[in-house]
């Protein structure tokens, strides 16, 4: 618009481009130590994930959602973005 301000996601947009940032940025590195995510489900601001794999009995998976999956979610998207596993 003629304002200069961006408009807001579409649910679709959001969705894909936290599966592009999860597929580009995120899975290598959880991949890489024997682990994996998948995205869940997108319900507003609250971003759904399965940890996989290594991540999924590892007893720093709280601190893999939080440093490494929200942290690059909000920055790269929404700063609102919370990531919770999915149960």
């Amino acid at each position: 618009n003629s304002s200069g301000q961006k408009r807001p996601l579409t649910n679709v947009q959001k969705i894909a481009l936290i599966q592009k940032v999860l597929d580009e940025e995120v899975r290598p590195v959880l991949i890489a130590d024997g682990g994996d995510v998948e995205l869940y489900d997108v319900d507003g601001d609250i971003v759904k994930v399965v940890l996989q794999g290594a991540c999924g009995s590892c007893s720093s998976s709280t601190a893999t959602l939080k440093i490494a999956i929200e942290s690059r979610l909000r920055d790269r998207i929404n700063p609102s973005l919370v990531v919770v596993e999915a149960v």
